[in-house]
């Protein structure tokens, strides 16, 4: 075995503190509420439309790079063309896309707290991340200075999630216009939860060249285990983000799916309109258990906290079945996160919450 070579001392330095992105375990028999996955099945009729498309080349065949079809779907979608649209792997391969094509080297302003693989990807790209806090108890986008940091030519990209993960609120479109209007590089706004509610930046679009809208299939359309996402930008940006994405980024069945989907949009806009329902019952209950804090949301899931330990409450749940996302860090602390599930679900997550604040917390009878 050779005793000269030695992984992190060939790696790059400056990654070397770089914690990697582990997504919480998840055991058979939890209750899953801590990823903001859509709690349905995917329906049994869009599955057999799916399967009906599926040819003898469906899979030895290289994807279409473009996802060309995808692509043209997507733009009479959200009312663009379809060389204002690119497809990708999840959102997540965009995000670094992005990074790649216009950051690095420079800075990235990150409205925080929010989706932590924003500064992961910055990292990763070569540019350094830059933390704009956001207000103090409504958690909104600071405007002033947000647009103090776009202005600086360090600054190549400004992102902001509406609505905003983990906190639920979304950002008004006029703050958006202000700040793509001041900054100058990139102002990019991502709705991966934009279904679930808040007012879409994509009408901004025609007036401001510098702004670019994320969108995902994962949450509202039930796709996280394929990892399809897509954004809608001006077509010179577009040009600048094909030379940094890999050729064959989502696989054909992938593409098949979205498809389906958006063939089918009234039947996942009936569960949407469910979700953004049980959220509201699911909040209105939270927020009758005595000393639980539970935060107005556009997406679906809450951000709450209870006068427990954060980790003591989320260990309490666990032993009780029902697995949310503990968020107690310097931005969040004691903080956690659940997902809106089923309504079978949400009534049993009620009631381990109840039972662990209740027991303070004893384990679980």
């Amino acid at each position: 075995m050779r005793e000269d070579f030695s992984a992190s001392l060939l790696a790059r330095p400056d990654l070397a503190d770089l914690v990697p992105y582990e997504p919480h375990g998840w055991e058979p028999g939890l209750i899953k509420l801590d990823a903001n996955e859509n709690p349905y099945d995917f329906p049994a009729e869009v599955l057999a439309d799916l399967f009906a498309g599926v040819k003898g080349q469906t899979f030895n065949r290289y994807p279409d790079p473009l996802a060309g079809e995808l692509r043209a779907d997507l733009a009479r979608y959200v009312g663009a063309r379809p060389e204002e649209v690119l497809v990708g792997n999840g959102s997540d391969e965009l995000i670094l896309n992005l990074f790649l094509a216009f950051a690095t080297g420079g800075s990235v302003a990150i409205a925080t707290p929010t989706f932590s693989m924003y500064g992961v990807h910055a990292r990763i790209a070569g540019a350094v991340p830059v933390a704009v806090p956001r207000r103090a108890g409504d958690f909104g986008v600071d405007t002033p200075a947000h647009i103090s940091c776009a202005r600086s030519p360090q600054v190549r990209v400004t992102v902001l999630c509406s609505p905003n993960n983990p906190t639920g609120n979304s950002t008004p479109p006029e703050e958006v216009a202000e700040l793509a209007a001041a900054a100058r590089g990139l102002v990019v706004v991502d709705e991966a939860y934009g279904e679930f509610g808040g007012r879409s930046c994509l009408p901004l679009l025609a007036d401001h060249p510098n702004l670019v809208v994320l969108k995902s299939f994962s949450k509202s359309f039930g796709l996280a285990g394929l990892r399809v996402g897509y954004l809608v930008a001006w077509p010179d940006v577009v040009a600048q983000l094909l030379k940094v994405k890999q050729p064959f980024n989502v696989n054909s069945f992938s593409q098949m799916a979205a498809r389906a989907v958006l063939r089918h949009l009234p039947l996942f806009c009936e569960r949407i309109a469910a979700i953004r329902r049980e959220r509201e019952a699911l909040r209105a209950a939270m927020a009758e258990i005595p000393g639980v804090t539970v935060y107005p949301s556009e997406a679906n899931f809450l951000l709450f906290r209870t006068p427990l330990p954060a980790e003591q409450v989320h260990q309490g749940l666990v032993r009780r079945g029902v697995l949310v996302r503990l968020l107690d860090g310097p931005d969040l602390p004691g903080h956690l996160r659940v997902t809106v599930g089923r309504p079978e679900e949400n009534r049993v997550f009620l009631a381990a919450l109840r039972e662990v604040l209740a027991a303070g917390d004893g384990p679980a009878q």
